[in-house]
């Protein structure tokens, strides 16, 4: 059932906050100071925690493609689905039940906004990954005609994406509705003729496809300079010389990862469906491949102007933060070096890239029959026809 949402993240307390979660997860109340689970120095198993709720999907092939690889060499690492809610990553990890979360940019200021001492060390989405989808013939690149309208979210959270978003492009975002529509059924409401639009993102897009959910977007991608998002761990981690090159050779396998995927996509492609063949059932070679290269794009950016995979614009992420300080989703101003950190991306860049070319390359990596018969050129020639033009 679709309802409307009111959500107003500078006005909730931490602690209120950590109290109201979903069922299932141990506030930091509760837990105390003995309740945490015990672990091996420095992590013991270590734990990953999605944004989504689920782990069938694309976007995480890094890990995937890594881990046949072999590339985490060793450690000891998992991969956990966490709750639907939108703001379960970076909870999980300031309470200690995860160590490693992948919020949004607007999720990852709502931990700082509740006082969670957070930083981000690994910047996945060097572009926006974030898009608004529209009914087909509904949509314009003028999102200021989005004000009067209705947007659908999976979760409430969301709307900490969306209003700097729209923010960003001039939108008066008290002009705008929101209604969350549950997830995973936002898309089918919007394609059901409720709302005016959605909020979507790359891979998404290719996955909305396989559904029978073809819509038109406007692509952040092409329009916002913003970030997306991020890899954090807890601020204290980073302190203590074990933990922090743990992070560094964890890191070093998703880089690793990124490197793979980026040199054979569609191998990487078969990684994850090796993992779920229900998504490999839905998706099939040809969208799967469109999903992953959507991402590539998001995760690659203009690698010439980086520092590796990973790397933090502070332009960017500094632009993100004195937006969402304008529209009072943060209620004081950031500076982005004090939440994000490069400091790791030298340590996990430092890796064999001939080696993981070789590990990739299309004459040395067998591909199943219906990958090898896909023509890579000419998907990335129609990655983004579904643009609004």
């Amino acid at each position: 059932m679709i309802r409307k949402i009111s959500m107003n993240p500078a006005g909730i307390s931490r602690r209120y906050f950590l109290q109201v979660t979903g069922a299932g997860l141990v506030t930091a109340t509760a837990l105390g100071a003995t309740g945490l689970k015990a672990r091996a120095e420095p992590y013991g198993k270590f734990t990953w925690i999605s944004p989504r709720g689920t782990l069938e999907v694309l976007d995480d092939y890094p890990y995937w493609a890594a881990k046949k690889a072999g590339y985490f060499d060793g450690l000891d690492t998992d991969m956990q689905p966490g709750p639907s809610d939108g703001t379960a990553t970076v909870k999980f990890v300031d309470v200690g039940q995860a160590d490693m979360g992948f919020p949004s940019p607007g999720v990852f200021s709502f931990a700082i906004q509740n006082g969670m001492k957070l930083k981000s060390v690994f910047h996945m989405g060097a572009r926006d990954t974030f898009s608004i989808a529209f009914r087909k013939g509904e949509g314009s690149n003028d999102l200021k005609k989005l004000e009067g309208k209705t947007i659908l979210l999976g979760s409430a959270a969301w709307q900490s994406i969306t209003d700097p978003l729209l923010a960003a492009q001039g939108v008066d975002i008290k002009k705008v509705k929101y209604v969350e529509a549950g997830w995973p059924t936002w898309g089918t409401a919007l394609a059901g003729g409720q709302g005016d639009a959605a909020l979507a993102w790359e891979g998404l897009r290719a996955e909305w496809i396989a559904k029978g959910l073809d819509f038109e977007y406007w692509l952040g991608v092409q329009n916002s300079k913003l970030p997306a998002n991020t890899f954090v761990v807890r601020a204290a981690d980073l302190e203590d010389p074990d933990k922090k090159a743990f992070l560094e050779k964890y890191l070093r396998g998703w880089a690793m990862g990124l490197e793979f995927g980026y040199q054979n996509p569609r191998a990487a492609v078969e990684a994850v469906f090796e993992q779920f063949p229900t998504l490999a059932k839905n998706l099939g070679p040809e969208l799967g491949t469109t999903s992953i290269l959507q991402q590539i794009n998001v995760f690659r950016g203009d690698m010439d102007k980086r520092g590796g995979w990973g790397s933090h614009d502070m332009a960017s992420w500094q632009g993100f933060f004195d937006e969402i300080h304008k529209i009072g989703q943060i209620t004081a101003p950031v500076k982005a070096e004090d939440v994000c950190t490069n400091e790791l991306i030298g340590p996990a860049n430092d890796f064999d890239k001939a080696k993981v070319k070789a590990d990739a390359d299309a004459d040395g990596y067998k591909l199943s029959e219906g990958f090898a018969a896909l023509d890579v050129e000419k998907i990335k020639a129609h990655l983004f026809d579904s643009a609004i033009k």
